[in-house]
């Protein structure tokens, strides 16, 4: 074991620690108390269990505080102007959320506006409300619910992939006209690395570590060898399950679970939901640039070739892999853990492990197109000279996006364990 060096916690069962269990495999581990950059990893799957920095919550409140300033200036600077045949149309950070809006596509407004904007701002405002109230002499008793939701408010914060969206609209306005980008603009790149930065300071071991030294939720009461346990999936305790199999976690007060209740069917439901909606997502056009009265109709797979076509082959492979691939490959990858977990198979955890981990990671990136589409909307309003209108195509994208998110969510990787009797 080493400074900055992954733990090997198989190692520490003859430690004297806290009993942790994997949330990927469902192995359970004795984990002492960790040297200072030091994390421990399931020896069976690989997964971090717990990683220590003796200053990750000063990190983290600090990255937190920048975020939350770099927040309210890219909301009131200008963001990016666009400029042709002496007109000039600015777009501010909700600008392209108005504009859905007043097309009729309510839905796609309020997707964009809660990735963009409520999800990231409710984030760093309550992690702002935690950390900062863990450095008070008396902390409020209510910090623990509070950072329960923040942690359920991570992946819907989508600033990195709204940057990537900029970055692909600003490639495709740059030949339509003169683009000027604003502080604004630079103030959501600031954001951006904020928001990884903070999420990567903070680990959610530590946090509820420094809870319970701070006396807001109780010390988690010692393990009876000869009852069934169970892992807390909002705080990662491992606790004794109560009689009868329900009950709630000693330590922040959520239900218990042994598995996430009815993984396999409601993954099924969702999976099945996705496949219909990729359909019109691709067959109806996410949105129609409209120059001269003259109108064409875009779809997702059309723009990709007009990006090939203008010469711009890194950016069209960055837009196929992100919206034609990956929404087939999480789907085919969801299915394939489902199949196979059903059936039992032994052969290939680890590997079908790393593909949970891989789906689960990068099914968000797929918004770039909606962000791109909000982006264009919103400063391409030139009247008769150029509009761009979205397409009813972008809101089943965007709903099969959110739906894969969720389906990635609700399915259990331990039950992989589980079928193939590893886990007793």
């Amino acid at each position: 074991m080493s400074q900055r060096s992954g733990f090997d916690a198989q190692i520490a069962d003859a430690v004297p620690g806290r009993l942790m269990e994997c949330h990927e495999c469902g192995f359970r581990h004795t984990v002492p108390v960790l040297p200072d950059g030091t994390a421990a990893r399931c020896v069976r799957c690989g997964a971090t269990l717990h990683r220590f920095r003796a200053s990750s919550l000063d990190h983290a409140f600090a990255w937190t505080c920048a975020g939350l300033v770099l927040l309210l200036m890219a909301n009131f600077l200008p963001f990016i102007s666009l400029e042709i045949s002496g007109r000039v149309q600015t777009a501010s950070l909700v600008t392209g959320i108005f504009a859905l809006y007043h097309q009729g596509l309510w839905e796609l407004a309020a997707v964009v506006a809660l990735t963009m904007l409520v999800a990231p701002a409710l984030r760093l405002g309550t992690l702002f409300l935690v950390l900062g109230g863990l450095r008070l002499k008396r902390p409020p008793r209510w910090l623990p619910r509070l950072y329960r939701w923040a942690d359920l408010l991570g992946p819907w914060a989508m600033v990195e992939v709204y940057m990537l969206g900029v970055f692909v609209a600003y490639v495709k306005l740059t030949d339509l006209a003169t683009v000027v980008v604003g502080p604004g603009l630079y103030s959501v790149g600031g954001l951006m690395l904020a928001i990884i930065a903070a999420g990567t300071a903070l680990d959610t071991e530590t946090v509820w570590g420094e809870f319970e030294r701070r006396g807001l939720v109780p010390a988690p009461p010692p393990i009876d060898p000869c009852r069934p346990t169970c892992l807390c999936h909002d705080c990662g305790l491992v606790s004794n399950l109560p009689p009868g199999g329900h009950g709630d976690c000693p330590r922040c007060g959520a239900a218990l679970h042994v598995r996430r209740p009815d993984s396999l069917n409601r993954t099924w439901a969702l999976v099945v939901t996705a496949i219909i909606l990729y359909i019109p997502a691709n067959l109806f056009p996410v949105m129609t640039v409209i120059s001269l009265g003259t109108g064409t109709p875009d779809t997702i797979m059309s723009g990709v070739i007009e990006l090939a076509d203008a010469g711009m082959w890194p950016l069209a492979a960055l837009v196929f892999f992100a919206s034609i691939t990956v929404p087939v490959l999480k789907l085919s990858g969801l299915i394939y853990l489902l199949v196979t977990t059903q059936r039992g198979k032994t052969g290939q955890l680890h590997n079908r492990t790393v593909i949970y981990r891989i789906v689960e990671a990068v099914g968000r990136w797929s918004m770039i197109d909606i962000f791109m589409i909000s982006i264009l909307v919103a400063l391409v309003q030139l009247g008769a000279l150029a509009t761009i209108e979205p397409g009813i195509g972008a809101v089943s994208f965007a709903a099969v996006v959110i739906i894969t998110m969720i389906a990635a969510m609700t399915f259990d990787p331990r039950l992989m364990w589980d079928a193939a009797g590893e886990n007793p």
